[in-house]
């Protein structure tokens, strides 16, 4: 019998009624042959208020303290779900992630899997019953419960299809596939039947929100099968896959934005070496992360300007941490404006074909859209645009590539 691991988000378990729904997902899935483990979210807004809770006690909390509590948001959805399960006549365990185990780093707060011991869970599966396991986290050296960060669920739930030998992993959610771009800004948008794991991992870098960064990387590393697919519409979803799985691979096969951008500029800099690294190096100590970088000569011909972006979160402490670099780099002024949006294109087509940013930098110039920053990888082509220009840009590219419903 196929082994299927399915994963349901805070939405698709925000009540009774919809933890009954996923009950009567999982059971028809188990109806139709197939041995299912099934990883689940805490409760829409649950973890939030235990969050919230945790700073209301203690602003500058115990990790360790802090994993404790909002571990068991997760802890309350799989005895419910168990329960429903059982009620419907199929027979279920709920699993916590430290009693698979799923072993994790110490790294509490944002905690990475290391291994996950299946020798339980395989004697639950062979039993007949349905696993029920916490997404979100696992258990660290020193025997303490750990969670994930971000996208900890969707990782757990790729991980643990990885361990188990899943012939895919299902992960359900509050849309039923993923799109060539946003389908609220453009109302042509496809879903799309099959996208690779690179594409999708470039997506999901620059803004795409369907699936997370981190499990899509565990899903390509261990060659997982993942099917994106809504909780609430009985619809055919969409397979992120190898690339051999692909017949036709179209030459563009989505266009992101993220509107999380904000831009800054070092005018005056000194044209001198260990200069990038004073800049970069004190961004990187205070764990700001920098995206898209350029560099270019000043108009005196004797000094350049360094433009970078990072997240509107991080503006104002990256410009105080760059305020600091001043007197020893000695440069001349700083700009900030984070009224800026970065608009991706991907498509592993981009490798073989030419003239893919040819018609990505004509489109905006016949839209009169400025380019202020330019950065591509093998299969993406990003760039930095006035943030007013969003929806004229991603409709106009989407017509460009031809990736408009018919």
């Amino acid at each position: 019998m196929a082994r299927i691991v399915m994963k349901f988000g805070g939405t698709s378990v925000g009540d009774v009624e919809r933890i009954k729904n996923v009950a009567r997902r999982v059971a028809a899935e188990v109806e139709s042959g197939s041995t299912v483990a099934v990883v689940v979210s805490a409760m829409s807004g649950a973890t939030n208020q235990l969050v919230e809770w945790c700073r209301q006690v203690a602003p500058l909390y115990d990790n360790r303290e802090y994993d404790t509590v909002v571990a068991t948001g997760e802890q309350v959805t799989i005895g419910l779900l168990a329960m429903a399960l059982q009620e419907i006549g199929v027979k279920a365990r709920s699993w916590c992630g430290w009693q698979v185990p799923v072993r994790t780093d110490e790294v509490h707060g944002k905690a990475r899997i290391t291994a996950i011991d299946t020798e339980a869970l395989d004697q639950s599966l062979a039993a007949g019953e349905v696993a029920v396991v916490a997404g979100f986290q696992g258990i660290g050296p020193d025997g303490r419960i750990t969670t994930l960060g971000r996208g900890g669920s969707d990782t757990s739930a790729v991980a643990l299809a990885a361990a188990l030998g899943a012939e895919r992993c299902d992960i359900y959610t509050d849309v039923d596939g993923v799109y060539t771009t946003d389908p609220r800004i453009v109302a042509k948008a496809r879903k799309l039947d099959r996208i690779t794991y690179e594409e999708m991992l470039e997506l999901a870098s620059v803004g795409a929100k369907v699936l997370q960064t981190r499990s899509v990387e565990m899903a390509m590393k261990h060659r997982v099968r993942v099917q994106v697919l809504s909780s609430f519409v009985d619809a055919p979803g969409t397979l992120v896959c190898d690339e051999d799985e692909i017949v036709e691979q179209e030459l563009v096969s989505g266009i992101a934005y993220s509107r999380d951008e904000a831009k800054i500029t070092l005018v005056g800099v000194p044209d001198r070496p260990g200069v990038a690294a004073g800049i970069f190096g004190p961004l990187a100590e205070a764990a700001i992360n920098v995206d898209m970088i350029v560099q270019n000569v000043s108009e005196d011909g004797r000094s350049t300007d360094v433009t970078f972006t990072v997240g509107k979160a991080d503006l104002e402490r990256a410009r105080q941490v760059m305020d600091k670099t001043r007197e020893k780099l000695d440069w001349g002024g700083l700009e900030a404006d984070p009224a800026v949006v970065k608009i991706s294109v991907v498509g592993v087509g981009m490798r073989s074909h030419a003239g893919i940013a040819q018609k990505m930098f004509q489109t905006l110039a016949a839209e009169n859209i400025n380019i202020r920053l330019i950065s591509t990888s093998e299969i993406k082509i990003s760039v930095l645009i006035d943030e007013k220009y969003t929806e004229l840009a991603l409709r106009a590219l989407h017509s460009a590539y031809g990736l408009d419903a018919v």
